[in-house]
């Protein structure tokens, strides 16, 4: 007989915390809550009261329990969670969510498009997509996600827990997770969350003497008075509080007969003694025995395979036929001992964890190591190949039967898949199993599998620490060669880590084991490794000579093509990939070669994310050399269908570029607010920085000062003063955007420091001024010739667009001087050609050239300087347009006055009577120049600068000039 309660009982503060929760979403506040308590103490009643109370309010429920089987299944809740909501509904189909469905078909199968190649997402990306996920699902009435027994789940789902509650303040999120406080990455979880005040933690402590009479009252549909002292005695004693405990000792009363209903009344028949079971393993045991025999062995094999079980493994082990086998669940379902698993068709769960572990505690343990033997036996002569998850079950029958090492075997196969399928942490987890299990013989090569997972995960020093306890092999055997591989591996993983030193010596011992005369395709991979160590920085006592180029590009071409030869695409793509960078000194021909190669190679062999990595980097090359974004377009087209949303971002970043040097502000912006913010939550710094980097950059190419700053300020605090990005932020940014303020000689020192750094440093940014706008500067002042320009031309940064138009202008000013107007005027149009898509940089070119033009009598000076100074007069940058008027006046051309900028002045100045001109100095004034260099920046006598000022103290009430420069300052740093 069942004996459950029909309402919660003595939780009345953790169901207050729930509805206040839900009604915090509602106001779209994100919450996150997590219940510890031991099992059975009622952790799973509270979330399925507040599921009842989101669904009540219209909100999106979310449920999902990691497994308590042993298993380690990666994103296991997850994929429950998701499943619970969407198996009816089907995938969404907001196109919000369009770019995240690849990362999510890792949770559900069925997203994946058609003929889509897989993708080993990251757990930041995965996680991300979840987030989005989420507030979609939010937007209308707040979502909630409820995920179970926490502390039973790998890895993987605990870092994107992590990363959800970290990020969903904002949110109309409410997360509700359960868990046991057994220490783990679960329960740390939780205590950082609370510590960092991410969450509301509330343990649940056993019921009270009353609310256990309640509680008891409740299952027996009764007044708390009408249950007889003894059995309430009896049950606080042995239940100690807890509810699933005492439900099940009342079940226990009730079928035995030692509690019933006479008269109308609840009655002990006999009172506490030996005969009453004194601890929950009795009570089952009892149990058991008023069950039929088939029914009790099904479920003996069932609580062995763990709390939760497969239909079509069960049958394995049993040998039932299908008939039976239905009729023996229906029978352990009607008994209350199990239940259909809500998540999958194929699977039944015990009502309780404790339930299964009872079960199997009720037999002697020679009587579940001989079950235990025989199931893993079953499962593994079934003939059906195991997959990760069979290969766990099998292992832990096999150290249930007391057979280590045959575990061991099995938990290192399955340890092995997760980490080629990428989920690095539960490789760890199983590997880790398998390791102290293993045999003698079998133990060195577990080592090897768990370092490499370990060094993949991101803890290189855990991996190198295995590594150096290794013991030795003989050289030129089976072991060495594998070992040597290994340290390849490991190799590699220092180098996409940029930790110089251990990847040498991961290298140099991976020399020594494979000999002199290593197999080829070892051979090949060694030297990828060795090129790519090459790029990094130097090896200070190391003893190791600097590699020449030449030397190293030979070596990779021909471990390139030793790679295709040996069958090995992953390594030849590495190759190709290091060959695109290395030609980059020879030209961007030789290096888009290259990438073509790797892209036809990732192509025919189905690897997905080194085809998109290739489809990335030509694009970025073309885009480079000609202006032209599409064929980027195009790759982070390739990178959003296969769910990248990694390399989507640093695609992001180069397309905000491209839009910046074109003009196009709204575009840049759009991408900005797009992709800055997401790239910083997943921690992929590289693509925020280069994000930020060109916010800084279209203010500068806008002239806005203040703006460029700011975002330069942020761009620090990311730490890009550390990163390559410096000769781009020197010249590209801020270089140009002094040159927009008319201080050519701020803008030669941006130019200068941004040469002195990459003299300094490998640097594969060829946007910053060393190849184009630099020399056209020196040209200009009288302090570089011919060869000079001609060396700008020859190196691969002269042939990008961008550049290539600073140079026609700096050849057409040189050939203007040597009085060949004729060549001049070519270059001119050559200029106007390159420079089509560029129309800012266009006409500070036109702007930068005509002086030298009229002083050496060449081309139409007076005709581009009205040019500029119209398209800088309706663009805002006041300093150039007044240049180009000033420099117009001095050829004794007329100067058209622009009686219009009213519509440019902030409705509070323009209502005090403040004037165009006057507003011109106010823009300035933040900056707190004097009048001497508001006038050479203007164009304007000091004179004028004084009569302006002296209004702009009039007209805005403001007492000095100090107060007059803060007024500006708070009026630039209000949204336009």
């Amino acid at each position: 007989m069942r004996a459950t309660s029909p309402v919660i009982v003595g939780r009345d503060e953790e169901i207050g915390l729930l509805s206040s929760a839900l009604d915090a979403v509602q106001r779209r506040s994100g919450r996150v809550l997590f219940l510890l308590g031991e099992a059975g103490i009622g952790k799973s009643r509270l979330v399925g009261e507040c599921a009842y109370r989101a669904y009540g309010l219209g909100m999106p429920v979310l449920r999902g329990r990691a497994t308590s089987t042993g298993l380690v299944v990666p994103f296991r809740p997850l994929a429950e969670a998701l499943a619970s909501r969407f198996r009816a509904a089907g995938t969404p189909t907001d196109p919000e969510l369009a770019p995240y469905h690849p990362a999510l078909a890792r949770l559900v199968p069925e997203w994946r498009r058609a003929g889509s190649p897989g993708y080993p997402e990251t757990v930041v990306e995965l996680a991300e997509a979840l987030l989005r996920l989420l507030s979609v699902l939010g937007r209308e009435a707040g979502c909630t996600i409820l995920l179970e027994d926490l502390h039973d789940c790998d890895t993987e789902t605990v870092a994107v827990v992590e990363y959800v509650i970290d990020n969903l303040a904002d949110l109309p999120i409410l997360f509700l997770g359960t868990l046991r406080p057994e220490p783990g990455a679960a329960l740390d979880l939780v205590r950082s969350a609370e510590r960092r005040h991410m969450a509301r933690v509330r343990e649940l402590g056993p019921l009270h003497d009353d609310q256990v009479r309640a509680l008891t009252a409740a299952c027996l549909e009764a007044g708390p008075q009408e249950i007889p002292e003894a059995v309430h005695r009896r049950l606080a004693g042995r239940a100690a509080g807890n509810p699933y405990l005492l439900e099940v000792l009342l079940a226990d009363l009730l079928d035995t007969g030692r509690l019933r209903r006479t008269d109308g009344a609840w009655e002990a028949v006999e009172q506490p003694g030996g005969s009453i079971p004194s601890d929950i393993v009795r009570s089952w045991a009892r149990r058991l025995e008023r069950l039929d025999e088939p029914v009790r062995d099904l479920l003996l094999a069932s609580a062995t395979l763990g709390s939760q079980f497969s239909v079509t493994v069960l049958q394995t082990v049993t040998g039932f036929e299908d008939r039976a086998l239905f009729t023996h669940l229906r029978s352990a379902v009607e008994a209350g001992v199990i239940a259909p698993d809500g998540a999958a068709p194929d699977r039944y769960t015990f009502r309780h964890s404790l339930t299964a572990e009872a079960l199997i505690s009720s037999l002697v343990p020679a009587e579940r190591a001989s079950l235990a033997r025989r199931a893993a036996a079953a499962i593994e002569h079934s003939g059906e190949p195991l997959d990760e998850d069979g290969r766990q079950l099998v292992a832990s029958l096999r150290l249930a039967a007391g057979d280590r090492a045959g575990a061991a075997r099995q938990f290192a196969e399955a340890g092995r898949r997760m980490l080629a399928s990428g989920a690095h942490g539960s490789a760890v987890v199983l590997l880790e199993r398998a390791h102290p299990l293993a045999a003698e013989a079998d133990r060195a090569a577990v080592a090897e599998s768990l370092a490499v997972a370990r060094a993949e995960g991101g803890d290189l020093d855990g991996a190198l620490a295995l590594a150096d306890a290794l013991p030795p092999v003989p050289a030129r055997s089976e072991a060495a060669a594998r070992r040597g591989q290994f340290h390849i591996d490991l190799a590699w993983a220092a180098v996409m880590a940029e930790r110089t030193a251990d990847a040498a010596l991961q290298v140099e011992a991976a020399r020594v084991l494979l000999g002199p005369t290593p197999p080829p395709g070892r051979r090949a991979a060694l030297v990828v490794v060795d090129g790519y160590l090459a790029l990094l920085p130097g090896l200070p006592g190391t003893g190791r000579p600097p590699r020449d180029p030449v030397e190293t590009e030979q070596a990779v071409q021909k471990a390139a093509e030793t790679a295709e030869a040996e069958g090995l695409p992953v390594v030849a793509c590495q190759a190709w990939q290091l060959l695109a960078l290395l030609r980059r000194e020879e030209g961007f021909d030789a290096a888009d070669a290259a990438l073509e190669r790797m892209l036809s190679i990732s192509t025919e062999h189905a690897l997905p994310v080194w085809r998109v990595e290739a489809l990335v980097r030509l694009g970025a090359n073309a885009f480079m050399r000609t202006g032209d974004a599409s064929r980027l377009l195009s790759a982070r087209a390739a990178a959003t269908d296969l769910g990248a949303l990694l390399l989507t971002r640093t695609v992001d970043g180069l397309l905000a570029m491209n839009a910046v040097l074109c003009a196009r502000w709204e575009e840049a912006q759009e991408i900005i607010d797009r992709s800055a913010e997401a790239s910083a939550r997943v921690g992929d710094l590289s693509a925020h920085r280069y994000l930020l980097l060109a916010g800084a950059t279209m203010a500068a190419h806008r002239g806005r000062r203040r703006d460029m700053d700011r975002a330069l300020a942020a761009f620090r605090r990311a730490g890009g003063e550390q990163s390559l990005l410096v000769p781009l932020r020197s010249g590209l940014c801020r270089a140009f955007g002094a040159l927009l303020e008319e201080d050519p000689e701020r803008a030669a020192a941006g130019l200068d420091e941004a040469l002195a750094w990459e003299l300094d440093h490998p640097s594969y940014y060829y946007l910053s001024g060393r190849y184009g706008l630099r020399p056209l500067l020196r040209v200009l002042a009288g302090q570089a010739d011919r060869t000079e320009l001609e060396e700008a031309r020859a190196a691969p940064g002269g042939c990008l667009a961008w550049n290539r138009q600073f140079l026609d202008l700096a050849d057409a000013v040189l050939l203007g001087r040597k009085g060949d107007p004729a060549g001049a005027a070519r270059l001119m149009v050559s200029f106007t050609q390159r420079s089509a898509p560029f129309p800012v940089a266009r006409h500070l070119g036109l702007r930068l050239v005509a002086e030298a033009a009229r002083a050496d009598g060449w081309g139409e000076p007076v005709a581009w300087l009205r040019t500029a100074e119209e398209f800088f007069y309706g663009a805002g940058v006041q300093p150039v347009s007044a240049a180009c008027r000033a420099a117009l006046r001095q050829a004794g051309a007329s100067v058209g006055q622009h009686r219009g900028g009213w519509d440019r002045i902030p409705s509070p100045l323009r209502t005090s009577g403040v004037t165009p001109r006057e507003y011109e100095v106010f823009v300035l004034l933040p900056e707190r120049p004097g009048n001497q260099q508001i006038a050479r920046r203007l164009s304007i006598s000091p004179r004028t600068v004084e009569k302006h000022m002296a209004s702009l103290l009039n007209k805005t009430g403001r007492a000095d000039r100090a107060a007059l420069c803060e007024f500006a300052a708070e009026c630039a740093a209000e949204p336009a």
